[in-house]
């Protein structure tokens, strides 16, 4: 049975953000026991291995070499969004850098996709504050805006995030592996490069935790490729918006595994973010 464009870019991006956000409860989980380059490298690296083989047993079509560019541009963005991240998370407060981070990675796709494909319905607009305002709010765990530590960080690293969007969402062709392999590719050198630049050991501790990193990045792949779908099916802005709302898989996830407890603010958060899905997936009116 096929969905309508409509529907599908909202089923997608959901699969994206469910993709997402457990890559990163896994990530997050490895990265207690062993340095967090060390738990993005291995995931890149089996990730990497992983797209090859499903281009390969796919068949897909090599695509032109410009969307190959645009597929390497995406892996340099989210790799220096990533690296930008952690270090902002690092030297600032996480309360105040993670919702920066996750709301103007969010706002760059909207402001290209308003520019490019023309304003949105109202009620999907509608949709996309609550989404914005969901993210700030799931991500927040009690930053001061007057703790700027790392704030510049969190700036570069929502604009390296947006750009992967923005990029990968160039790619002309209908081909999804072969412009994720490209940007797999990218990543994982650059993450090596940093690595190699901090003198960071990514060698895993045990091989749980490899196991751990592995699964993370496989799931990080799937969010990516259910990004593109979504993306390929209808706007940019409702797949990067539904796509960007992993944070509430995440936290949902601690919950029921760590039995970590929801803040009053991160409880809103999830309710804002079922608004925001609910808002997104009306249909436009027939007239439209």
């Amino acid at each position: 049975m096929a969905f309508s464009p409509e529907l599908s870019v909202v089923i997608f991006g959901l699969l994206a953000s469910m993709s997402y956000g457990s890559g990163d409860f896994l990530g997050g989980m490895a990265s207690k026991r062993m340095s967090s380059v060390a738990v993005v490298v291995i995931a890149h690296f089996i990730g990497l291995f992983l797209l090859l083989a499903l281009a390969l047993l796919s068949r897909e079509a090599l695509p032109a070499s410009t969307d190959l560019v645009w597929g390497a541009l995406a892996g340099l963005g989210g790799a220096l969004g990533l690296a930008g991240f952690y270090r902002a998370l690092a030297v600032g407060r996480m309360g105040l850098n993670a919702p920066v981070v996750a709301v103007l990675a969010t706002a760059f796709p909207i402001i290209v996709a308003v520019t490019t494909q023309g304003v949105p319905q109202p009620h999907h607009l509608l949709g996309f504050v609550f989404g914005i305002i969901a993210l700030a709010l799931v991500s927040y765990s009690g930053g001061t805006l007057n703790e700027t530590r790392g704030l510049g960080l969190a700036v570069a690293a929502a604009f390296g995030f947006g750009a992967f969007f923005i990029c990968i969402s160039r790619v002309e062709s209908e081909g999804v592996f072969w412009p994720l392999l490209a940007a797999r590719v990218t990543s994982f050198t650059a993450m090596l490069i940093i690595a190699r630049f901090t003198r960071q050991n990514v060698q895993p501790t045990d091989s749980g935790l490899f196991r751990m990193a592995a699964f993370a990045g496989a799931l990080d792949v799937f969010g990516n490729i259910f990004f593109v779908l979504a993306e390929q099916s209808g706007r940019l802005d409702i797949a990067a918006v539904l796509s960007s709302l992993y944070p509430a898989m995440t936290v949902l996830l601690a919950r029921l595994i760590l039995n970590e407890r929801l803040s009053r603010i991160q409880m809103l958060g999830v309710l804002t973010a079922l608004a925001a899905i609910i808002l997104i997936s009306l249909p436009a009116p027939a007239n439209a």
